[in-house]
């Protein structure tokens, strides 16, 4: 009997704390879509996003300073990655491809890259600090693209031609919200393919993941990493955002296994983040889900459209997110 009733008020306990998760939405002041999403520490968030949008708070989401950068006024800034309160580096998508940084907080920027190559289309941007950072695009000639960055993204340079990683035909990096690549390490990052194969790209390894395969909607959209060994990779079908089939994968040994949630998100994720602990995040169109064990189990939070969460990076403990129509909120613990 006492075995009895500690089970079951452990598992009020779980389901109390799942609960407790909410949404919190926050003023923006843009309607345009917002995909690209960097939380420095507790106070300072940028975002980028359509029609050469961006976006920057530095009280904690409370007001926000809105701007367009001139000259790019068309532009889909799907990725930014910022430093503090006045640096950030965006990236473009599309052709011709560009890269751009400011150091006043947004209101001038200067080109740091740009590609007019109709093939080139960048995908997500990763720094591991101040200085050096990757890029990652779509093939070219079969071969993922890779630039690096060792001056906070003031120039940029691609890696060897023959070090590009291959590609099968139709294999892709979705351009969601620059979530599909993310440190393994200290010194090494890992990517995620999908489309008509999804793959695990590490070190020198491709590594398949169970995905669903044959669309080019299909496949993995984000992934996040507890540390060397412990990665969560989301996605699904854009096209069946209600689909809980095949969306979410978990790996504890850097992906020579795969597991699968007890109980998955509940629907087509694009993004997904590590919190702390046994926390994690994900979000899409149909919604936000948080699970507090390494997700085995998921649980929704909110029905709120996101296309990207992301948590504080400087030793910060705030969650905010991020969508269509300007939305922007904060996970309230």
């Amino acid at each position: 009997m006492k075995f009895i009733l500690l089970s079951v008020t452990l598992l009020i306990c779980f389901r109390t704390e799942l609960n407790a998760q909410t949404i919190q939405p926050l003023s923006g002041g843009t309607t345009t879509s917002l995909r690209g999403l960097s939380v420095v520490d507790d106070k300072t968030i940028w975002v980028s996003g359509s029609n050469g949008t961006i976006g920057r708070s530095i009280d904690s989401g409370h007001t926000w300073k809105w701007m367009v950068v001139h000259g790019f006024e068309h532009a889909e800034f799907r990725d930014i990655e910022a430093f503090d309160e006045t640096a950030a580096v965006i990236m473009g998508v599309g052709s011709p491809a560009y890269i751009l940084r400011t150091d006043d907080g947004g209101n001038t920027w200067k080109v740091t890259f740009e590609e007019k190559d109709s093939a080139m289309y960048l995908d997500a941007m990763y720094f591991w600090n101040e200085q050096s950072g990757i890029v990652v695009g779509d093939p070219i000639n079969n071969r993922f693209y890779i630039a690096r960055t060792f001056d906070g993204g003031l120039h940029w340079r691609g890696i060897p031609e023959g070090n590009y990683p291959g590609a099968d035909s139709g294999e892709v990096c979705f351009a969601a919200s620059g979530t599909n690549i993310c440190k393994v390490n200290n010194a090494e990052a890992c990517f995620v393919s999908g489309g008509l194969k999804s793959r695990l790209f590490i070190q020198n390894k491709k590594i398949d993941i169970p995905f669903a395969k044959g669309s080019a909607t299909i496949g993995a959209n984000s992934i996040a990493t507890k540390n060397d060994k412990i990665f969560i990779v989301v996605g699904g079908d854009y096209k069946q955002v209600d689909s809980t089939q095949g969306n979410c994968f978990i790996t504890k040994d850097a992906g020579k296994t795969w597991l699968t949630p007890a109980t998955p998100p509940n629907g087509y994720r694009s993004c997904v983040e590590y919190i702390n602990k046994t926390k994690w995040i994900c979000c899409g169109i149909n919604g936000v889900d948080y699970t507090n064990n390494d997700g085995n189990t998921w649980s929704a939070i909110s029905t709120k459209s996101f296309n990207v969460c992301r948590k504080a990076k400087n030793n910060g403990k705030s969650v905010f997110l991020a969508g269509n129509n300007g939305i922007i909120a904060r996970l309230i613990p």
